[in-house]
């Protein structure tokens, strides 16, 4: 049996946990990284299922830690095109519209984990143990106490969740989880067009759900994301990869042409959940274990990185001000600001839902007519676009980087 001292403890080693460890390990943190399972290291041609539309914010945080070269492959996009099927309105966003070079890049979640692993490795007050899993914790007046199921113990300052969805962390802390179920599952993929996407991030509206298509390094290469109800989620599935790929053509309008399955169908049921309280003495929640929305508008990862840049802060503002971390009083304005942060994208993705989910001629009047005006309104455009660019979260990275010089320049 192994015994490890830790000021903080992280369980989960995904993009927001390790981007956490390494900002607290480059300040100076001694840092003990828990994660259940090793990341296969090697890559076919065909990119994972698992993407995610990394905002501007979140590359030049990765970027300042190192992490963002090691990324082997990545597909930049420049413009948007959303629209409503069988509709007049749309929306055209362009990184020109902000004078930018791209609005954001959709990588493989692999891709960056691995890479901030490689980062992580180079830093000698982080310790990464996987696999290894957190069985219990005991909560003493200096500290936590750790139990792994190898029978190992940690003592730590804080323990910090980042661990997904079905959090260790917050089930054994006790910390209540509220959900929604959107009626809705995702289909994922990977396909080939027949036509280059050319940069552009693509999605529809249509009665049953959203559907986009997300472009990847390769000119012909997509990620899509299927978003409809239970009953066309079963006859999407029980079809041949030909047929499918026909439905999805159709889906889409047939904006890219013909189209191929490169990789099998995952489905995955939809739900809206967080955490009741994000943090309590001596814990906090990051990441999909604090919050879960719609992918609707890809900005899951890129609110758990705000969330880690977040406590960061907090844990670095605390031990140059010689504090104990795990105090209740320093965390509690970390977890009101992120859950309000949460809440309000919640809002806003069932707000969208419930929004197209209408199939009312009077209801895709209104939308497409507020779409149009929109478009032809580039002041509303730059608010958009630049809250998707996560400018808010710049201006944090921006302030951590002159208060704890953790971030190369």
């Amino acid at each position: 049996m192994a015994f490890y001292e830790s000021q903080v403890t992280v369980v989960g080693a995904g993009m927001v946990g390790a981007t956490l460890a390494l900002m607290l390990g480059r300040g100076g943190v001694k840092v003990l990284l828990l994660d259940g399972q090793v990341p296969a290291q090697d890559f076919g041609p065909v990119a994972d299922t698992r993407v995610s539309a990394i905002s501007q914010a979140s590359a030049a945080l990765l970027k300042g830690l190192g992490a963002w070269d090691a990324i082997g492959r990545m597909g930049p996009y420049q413009s948007m095109a959303v629209w409503e099927k069988d509709c007049f309105g749309k929306l055209d966003f362009s990184a020109e519209d902000v004078k930018a070079e791209t609005l954001g890049h959709i990588i493989e979640n692999r891709q960056i984990q691995l890479a901030l692993w490689q980062a992580i490795k180079a830093q000698t007050n982080i310790q990464l143990l996987a696999p290894a899993k957190l069985a219990s914790l005991n909560q003493g007046e200096q500290g936590l106490m750790l139990g792994l199921d190898n029978g190992d113990m940690v003592s730590t300052k804080l323990l910090v969740g980042a661990d997904g969805v079905h959090s260790q962390v917050r089930s054994l802390a006790d910390l209540p989880l509220v959900f929604h179920d959107y009626g809705h599952h995702a289909l994922v993929a990977t396909v080939r067009t027949e036509l280059p996407h050319e940069g552009c991030a693509r999605q529809i509206f249509r009665p049953q759900g959203p559907l986009a298509f997300l472009p990847l390094w390769e000119p012909d290469q997509c990620s899509i994301v299927w978003s409809t109800v239970p009953a066309e989620a079963d006859q999407l599935m029980a079809l041949e990869p030909k047929d499918f790929a026909n439905r999805l053509r159709l889906a889409i309008d047939n904006r890219l042409g013909a189209l191929e399955l490169l990789s099998p169908v995952q489905r995955l049921p939809l739900t809206a959940r967080y955490a009741r309280d994000f943090v309590k003495p001596r814990i906090a929640l990051v990441g999909d274990a604090a919050h879960s929305i719609h992918p609707l508008a890809g900005q899951g990862v890129n609110l758990g990185l705000a969330d880690a840049l977040a406590l960061a802060e907090v844990v670095l503002d605390g031990l140059a001000a010689e504090k104990d971390i795990g105090q209740l009083k320093l965390l509690a304005p970390y977890g009101r600001a992120r859950k309000a942060a949460a809440l309000k994208m919640l809002a806003a993705m069932g707000g969208l839902k419930a929004a197209f989910g209408f199939d009312n001629p009077l209801l895709k009047v209104m939308r497409n007519a507020g779409m149009k005006a929109l478009s032809s309104a580039p002041p509303l455009k730059r608010l958009f676009i630049d809250e998707a660019r996560g400018l808010a979260v710049l201006e944090q990275l921006s302030r951590v980087r002159d208060k704890h010089q953790i971030f190369s320049p």
